[in-house]
């Protein structure tokens, strides 16, 4: 059973009140959900908050999901949707699109000098992208989303989304070949 099968099933067992998967689910996109909403707010404690509404909006709703798009999805727009209330409210409504460090696990020291300056390089370029290509950046490359997908988490139309990735990707490539 694939990932998006297995998300499937544990909604519907979470429709009928089952609390193991509810578990499941959330421990399968916790740390996704909130490296998204941490990256798009710039705040660690919003973004814990906004995963935790958002997953007790999933146990609510989980009898209300339709399917037309996947679980992941689905979270990840509620996700988003309960961010942007939450910065209306605080009427601090920014977006920052920082991307986390990643650690090397390569054995040597050289190479895991060459991958920071390397994950250093990549991460000034990607802040230098507009906000709206960078976020569709981290949603494509980093959480593995389809355009499609993206189009639904953040309420544009496909085309849109191929036109941003494109644009965002000829940016990067010009910042990353400088040296």
């Amino acid at each position: 059973m694939d990932g998006q099968d297995e998300d499937r099933v544990l909604i519907a067992r979470i429709a009928t009140g089952d609390k193991a998967a509810m578990r499941r689910l959330y421990e399968r996109h916790h740390d996704a959900l909130n490296g998204f909403v941490r990256a798009r707010s710039g705040d660690n404690g919003l973004a814990a908050d906004v995963v935790q509404d958002a997953m007790l909006d999933v146990w609510r709703g989980a009898g209300r999901y339709k399917g037309t798009a996947t679980v992941k999805t689905w979270i990840f727009t509620i996700a988003r949707n309960k961010m942007v209330d939450r910065l209306r409210q605080s009427a601090r409504l920014q977006f920052t699109d920082d991307v986390p460090e990643t650690v090397d696990d390569a054995p040597g020291p050289e190479a895991a000098a060459a991958a920071a300056q390397e994950a250093r390089r990549l991460r000034a370029c990607l802040e230098k992208l507009k906000d709206v290509q960078r976020s569709i950046v981290q949603l494509a490359f980093f959480e593995g989303f389809t355009y499609p997908e993206i189009a639904a988490v953040e309420g544009i139309p496909t085309g849109t989304v191929k036109t941003r990735i494109f644009h965002a990707k000829q940016s990067l490539m010009r910042c990353l070949g400088r040296r």
